[in-house]
This record gives structure tokens, sequence and C-alpha cells, in this order.
């Protein structure tokens, strides 16, 4: 990690075996900021690619899911004093160009903005938009695009604690009144296979988080 830091702004991109595509995604993202990329125990090269394109690398030795490679990144981030991130995937799904909208919406006061897909991949994710608009005001939590004031996770000091698929914080956050904007964001498809799959149990984890959202995000407000 000896590049040096140049913004406030960091991207954060949670990645397992994406060899195919992170080497082109972190050079697309150093026009508009820093990237650490969580090597979640790929088998690939992920992390080696990721560091010779230019972006930091916080690895993990064996895969400890989603939830936690998005953890890692933005404690990372707010530990190296950066103000805001931003989470994109790393397969290449996420506009670059968005990155920009998302930290005008965050310097004028946004404390958490959240991507709202063109299209879901899963019927679980359509139910689960439904749900969460009607009882958070969320069109999209399930959206990995989302850009965060790091004082609020350094406030936190964590950011899941449930395996919610990346919809815990700004869950929680809405229901304690922080500031959220939400921006409309075009997905291209991804390249190679989607860590959680397509099938029954990709379906019934989004149901379990969204079940554990409403029963569990009331314990505890970030402000």
């Amino acid at each position: 990690m000896s590049k040096q830091r140049i913004c406030e702004l960091i991207a954060v991109l949670p990645a397992l075996n994406e060899a195919g595509s992170i080497a082109n995604v972190v050079d697309k993202l150093k026009a508009y900021g820093d990237i650490v990329v969580v090597d979640d125990g790929s088998t690939d090269g992920t992390g080696d690619l990721a560091l010779a394109a230019g972006g930091f690398v916080v690895s993990h030795s064996v895969n400890r899911g989603y939830e936690q490679a998005l953890e890692s990144g933005l404690l990372w981030a707010a530990a190296q004093g950066y103000r805001y991130a931003i989470t994109l995937d790393a397969d290449g799904q996420h506009s670059a160009s968005a990155i920009a909208l998302f930290a005008r919406e965050l310097e004028e006061g946004a404390d958490i903005v959240v991507g709202v897909r063109d299209r879901k991949q899963r019927w679980a994710e359509t139910f689960f938009s439904l749900i969460s608009k009607r009882l958070w005001k969320l069109d999209d939590p399930l959206c990995g695009m989302k850009g965060y004031r790091l004082d609020l996770i350094r406030a936190a000091g964590r950011f899941d604690t449930y395996s919610s698929v990346g919809t815990e914080f700004c869950i929680r956050a809405a229901r304690s009144g922080s500031r959220i904007h939400q921006i409309e964001v075009s997905t291209s498809p991804r390249i190679g296979a989607s860590r959680f799959g397509g099938g029954l149990r990709a379906n019934l984890k989004i149901v379990r988080a969204l079940w554990l959202g409403i029963i569990r995000a009331k314990t505890l407000d970030y402000t």
C-alpha cells in the first residue's frame, strides 16, 4: 500500500475471482479518485492484477463473504482518513462516470447515496425493493453502488452484522433519519458468473436479508 492518497474520495470494490475484469475496472475508476479492492480469498490473481492496475488491495486469506468484504474496505478507507467512499461491483456492471454524480450528492450534504438500477437479476431483488420502498423509502437497497460519508462508518465501527447483502447500514440509517439520496444508475452485463448465482439459494439469501432487516434494523440507529 505504498501508493500516495490523492483525494478525499475512494472507490471500494469487493472482489472474488474477478481476474477477467478487475484491471479494466480499476483503470477506468482512477480518473475519479483512489481505489481499494478487497480481494475476498480469490484464487485467480485478482489482488495482484488490481495492485498492478494502480489500486490499493486489502486481502482476505479465505473467502469471508460479500458483506465482510464491503466492511473491510469501508473500515480501511475510514481508517486512512478518506471523507467519502463509493462502493461498486468489481465485475464492471456499474458505470465509472456515475461516480461524479454520487460524489456531488455527498459533497452537497447526503449521508448516503443509493443507486437505483435499471434492471434486477433475480425475483427476490424485485420483492425486496417493493418492501423496502414501502417500509424505508429505499427503492433499491440491494444495488452494489452506494456512496457513504465515512464519518458514519467511523462512528458505527461496523457495517454488517447479519449477512444483509450490503443493505443493513443504509436501512438502519434510513430508520434513524439520515440524509439518503437516490440516483438512477444503468448497469451492463457482467463478465463471468456472479458470486451469488441466480438459483433458489441466492433468492433465499436475499429474502432472509429482508426478513432480518425488518426485525433487526431497528435495534441500532446510525446518526
